[in-house]
């Protein structure tokens, strides 16, 4: 299910991580050349990208919702 990215935030490893309308979180790593996100590498590029939609799989599996910090 689409839902719209309304915020980012890293994990205890540093790698970004997406928080969905919906109340789930979706990790968005860049690791090239298997992942390309170059997007997260840059504050303007993080921006930019709210209100982008990422197909949410726990939304599908009807998940509970995430912690979030």
């Amino acid at each position: 299910m689409l839902q719209p990215i309304i915020g980012l935030h890293t994990d205890d490893e540093g790698h970004w991580v997406a928080q969905l309308d919906c109340g789930h979180n979706e990790h968005v790593r860049h690791d090239p050349p298997m992942i390309v996100r170059e997007w997260v590498t840059s504050e303007s590029g993080r921006n930019s990208m709210l209100g982008h939609q990422l197909d949410c799989k726990k939304c599908d599996e009807r998940a509970p919702q995430d912690e979030r910090p």
